[in-house]
């Protein structure tokens, strides 16, 4: 039995090890992708000093919508616990353009711009650099090499324990062991194979949830698996588009009315926000009510860790292990601030807890700080094992020759 999984732990490692390693290693770089830009850009993510409130939010966003072109348009806002972090205020266009703003000034301090650098690893663990167009089948050919990799290396880490998974608990104890005084093939063979047991829980995760993003027919099975339909996910993102279009047409509108001179009416006032902010909001600003929804969740969630606002929607995440994508979500009225429903997260469906919990873990953010630390040095013994495992099969060829 272990002779036959041999052969297919050699000859499916021979073809896709390297991509398996690019794969792994590119992985490995984008864990601690947002705290390497906020190490090297704390300008942009954070305000320069920390004031006593920040500026009112419609006056705020107002200020950020007449820096903008005419066609693009803010369409919602994001706020960390943090007083120190800038907002981070959405846009209409181009697709999920963003900027940071300092609350307390107005300043716009940057766009939210993916670093060349994790721009290429992404492309690289995603695409493997491909340029994502499809080719003349309609096949989107980097990506279906990714895919057909990461499902390989599910059979090569399960026949790599077959063949090397130690009867006896004393065996079991030394292959944990990695030797570095007994030389360079000792040491490369205890590396792949104590460093293939150490990583083994975390590379299966990470290449059983990643493969929800290559086959449509494994994501299929792998909802159906915890009871849900893919057919419930188009719906809702159906839904979430139609209630994207709806907003950004409002908003558009909006600043059409606004460039063609169109005046508010004196005494055309809406009341007073909770926070008594000495301003009035303006019945014809998109952002009316924005400052009372986020007073009222952040009241109601006193350890929440960013709320984000858009027309007529809110959401309240918190800093909880599990599913990091986790939040409770709100609605409100736009004409009179009033919440119209809202979805705590324990209560959502099961479609929207599964995709939120299929990145947690792809990513390793579901434990905090120590699951991630756990994830980049899986991933990297994941772009290990091939290079260890090219150096053993060559120098067997090499002795079986002499």
């Amino acid at each position: 039995m272990k002779k036959i999984f041999r052969k297919i732990h050699l000859w499916l490692s021979v073809p896709f090890g390297l991509i398996i390693t690019l794969v792994c290693f590119s992985g490995a770089m984008l864990v601690f992708e947002n705290e390497v830009n906020e190490w090297f850009r704390r300008d942009l993510y954070y305000v320069e000093t920390v004031k006593e409130s920040p500026l009112p939010m419609d006056k705020l966003l107002e200020k950020v919508a007449t820096t903008l072109p005419d066609s693009v348009s803010v369409t919602g806002v994001s706020i960390s616990s943090d007083p120190g972090r800038a907002y981070q205020v959405s846009l209409s266009k181009p697709r999920r353009a963003s900027l940071y703003v300092d609350q307390y000034t107005g300043e716009v301090k940057g766009k939210s711009e993916r670093s060349g650098f994790f721009m290429f690893m992404f492309r690289m663990h995603r695409w493997l650099l491909d340029s994502m167009n499809p080719g003349n089948e309609g096949i989107f050919w980097g990506k279906m090499i990714v895919g057909v990799s990461t499902l390989l290396l599910v059979f090569v880490l399960i026949s790599g324990i077959v063949i090397w998974w130690p009867r006896t608990r004393k065996a079991l104890k030394n292959s944990l062991k990695i030797t570095a005084t007994k030389g360079w093939r000792r040491f490369w063979y205890d590396l792949h194979v104590a460093g293939g047991m150490y990583a083994l829980i975390f590379l299966l995760a990470m290449a059983l949830t990643g493969l929800t993003w290559s086959f449509p027919w494994y994501r299929t099975a792998f909802y159906k698996v915890f009871g849900v339909e893919v057919q419930q996910r188009a719906a809702q993102g159906h839904e979430q588009k139609s209630d994207a279009q709806k907003r950004d047409t409002k908003l558009a509108a909006h600043r059409e009315k606004k460039r063609e001179g169109n005046e508010v009416r004196k005494g055309e006032r809406s009341r007073r926000p909770e926070n008594n902010h000495s301003d009035m909001y303006s019945v014809t600003s998109p952002f009316v009510y924005w400052q009372e929804i986020y007073d009222k969740l952040r009241r109601q969630n006193p350890e929440y860790k960013q709320i984000s606002i858009s027309s007529g929607t809110a959401s309240v995440s918190f800093n909880r292990f599990g599913n990091q994508r986790a939040s409770d979500r709100y609605s409100f009225n736009t004409d009179n601030g009033e919440f119209t429903e809202t979805s705590l997260y324990q209560h959502q469906d099961k479609s929207g807890k599964i995709r939120g919990w299929i990145y947690s873990v792809h990513v390793g953010n579901w434990g905090g700080m120590f699951t991630r630390i756990l994830t980049f040095i899986a991933a990297l013994l994941g772009a290990a094992l091939p290079l260890t495992g090219y150096y053993l099969w060559i120098k067997r060829l090499i002795k079986v020759r002499k």
